[in-house]
Order: C-alpha cells, then structure tokens, then sequence
C-alpha cells in the first residue's frame, strides 16, 4: 500500500525556513506539503485499519485473525529500530523523537505497511512470512536510498518490495485470492464496496498525494498492453482485462502504485512511471511470471533509481553543483 517519507526523508540536519508573516489583506495559505503528506498518511492508516477490520468480520479475510495485530507490532518495532540504528550511524536524532505527535506521525508509514503485508499476502497458517515481508519492507527504506537536494529518499514502496521479496524466496507462500475481499457478499454488494474503495482512494490521490497522472497513464498502459496482447499474440481480451474489475487491481492502483515516496512527483514523470509498469506487467504475464504486479512496481521503482543515479552523476548544463541531483520532492 502507499507510504510516505519516514525519518530518511526528513532533512534533520538543515534549519527549517520560516514563513513570512501572512498580511492581514491576505488570504491565508493553503496547507503546506508536510501537512497534506501527514493528512494522506492519516486517511491511508484509517482506510487500509477500517478496510481490514471489515474483511475479518464481514468481508471474508481468510487469515489467521490474529495477523493484523502482529503484523502492526512487527512493523511498529522494526520501524523504530531501523531508524534508532540508521540516526545512531549518522549522528541525528531519531525522526520519532520531539514528542507524542512526532512519534505518531512516524508510525503511520509503518502501521500501512504492516496492514498492507497482513491482508495481501497468504501464508497459510504460518505468520513468519508476513514478519519477514515487513522487516524486508522497512528494511529497504533504509538499504535503498537517494539522495535528493540534500535529503534522503527511500526507492522503492516498502510494503510491495516486501511481499515481491516473499513471493521469490519463498513459492509455497503466495497473494492472498481475489475472492476473499468480498467473499461473504452477495447482490448488489459485490458491486458498491469496489466502487466505494476506488471512489475513497481517487478522492484521496486528487486531493492530497497529487497521483492522478500516474493513475491514468498506470490504467491506460494496463488497457494498451491488454489490447496489444489480444491483436499479437492471440490472447484472450476478456481475460486480459478483467482484472480491472477487481477489487485487488483497485487497491493496487490506489493504495500501492501511488506511493509518493518511491514515484515522481511531476506529471510528465508520473505518466512515465505509470506506462513503465504496465509494459512491465505485460512483459511478465507475456513470458507466463505470476504476480505481475507486484513484480512490475518493484522493477520499474528500481530502473527509476537508475535513470536518477545516472543523471545526477552525468555532467549538468545547470549552474547547480553535479553532485546535488535535481529531483522532484515528494510532498
């Protein structure tokens, strides 16, 4: 699911600017990006807490239902100890500390991730495999960063990387079936819960994370490589595409691809990063690889992080130092 900037993505070493004093025949300004990113992680933490809270008691969640809770844990405590280790290394002070707010504000990225992990993934009766996907989730907000005008950036969605991570290492575990998100409902149901989860996450992503971009061209290159894939190679269309209808590839469209951490923030960039996954996806379900989605993202959030690294290294016509590479913020 989509988290944002953790105690990496806080520049902690540089004073924080203060604002001009607003004028009193001034309008007053409009919520900064620290405030719409804290306001996006609450509803997120709301959404996906609500949403599994429906699965266990009414939707048909078929995990342990003890999963949720450990897996909330296990991601609280890694969270706090992979950046108790990474500020000890570099001499700053923890992004949790300066109270309870602070503190709050810190565990939400890691409260989705733990509930994204916990409801995705299906390892039979074992919890071990949603512990290891966590771990390796917040883990690589801390192995895989970048450093973007001075701060660093996480690459790649924590909660994705660590349920593809999973799936690789482990075959016998897999993703969680389709059915069981509306399993125990029936009529209309089957149809209002979906369009009610995309309607939330596509108000959410219009108003606070700014993803719309990278929603359209992730659902118009989905659509393109379907077609592509029914005029070349004979596949079925019906089958390429309905997934679409699912309630799966609508939380992954709004909940996973958009996190604002580990995809552009400029619009050109956002429609390239959406068209990159879906031709990814396409070239896995082409040579037969299962979990094309989770797959693509990690692939295509990796390449991301190369074509960065190549261009902050390769001399620049700005008047900028080479070493500071220009990369959009995230907010």
């Amino acid at each position: 699911m989509t988290t944002t900037s953790t105690s990496s993505d806080l520049d902690r070493g540089t004073p924080t600017e203060q604002a001009p004093p607003a004028r009193a025949d001034e309008a007053p300004a409009g919520p900064t990006p620290n405030q719409r990113r804290v306001k996006a992680l609450v509803r997120f933490a709301i959404s996906i807490s609500v949403f599994n809270l429906l699965g266990y008691t009414v939707l048909g969640f078929e995990q342990a239902p003890i999963t949720p809770l450990v897996a909330v844990l296990v991601s609280y405590a890694t969270a706090l100890g992979f950046e108790a280790i990474d500020a000890r290394a570099r001499s700053v002070p923890p992004a949790y500390t300066g109270g309870a707010r602070e503190l709050a504000v810190f565990l939400l990225p890691a409260h989705i991730t733990g509930l994204a992990c916990g409801m995705l993934l299906w390892g039979n009766s074992s919890l071990w495999p949603y512990i290891f996907a966590i771990t390796v989730g917040n883990g690589s907000k801390y192995l895989l960063r970048l450093r973007v005008n001075g701060k660093l950036r996480h690459v790649l969605n924590p909660s994705n990387t660590g349920i593809a991570v999973v799936l690789v290492l482990f075959p016998w575990v897999g993703i969680a079936p389709p059915y069981h998100f509306t399993s125990f409902t029936t009529g209309a149901l089957d149809w209002l819960i979906p369009l009610g989860v995309l309607m939330a996450g596509t108000m959410l992503n219009a108003k606070l994370t700014g993803k719309m971009p990278l929603i359209l061209a992730w659902f118009g290159g989905f659509v393109a490589q379907a077609v592509l894939r029914w005029l070349f190679l004979d596949h079925s269309l019906l089958g390429a595409l309905v997934p679409l209808t699912g309630l799966a590839f609508i939380l992954f469209t709004n909940y996973m691809i958009t996190d604002p951490g580990s995809t552009p923030t400029a619009r050109r960039g956002q429609m390239v990063f959406g068209v990159t996954v879906a031709t990814v996806y396409g070239l896995l379900v082409v040579n037969e690889i299962a979990f094309g989605l989770f797959f693509a993202l990690v692939i295509t959030c990796l390449s991301r992080a190369v074509v960065l690294r190549v261009a902050a290294i390769l001399p620049s016509s700005s008047p900028e130092p080479a070493s500071t590479p220009v990369i959009e913020e995230k907010s």
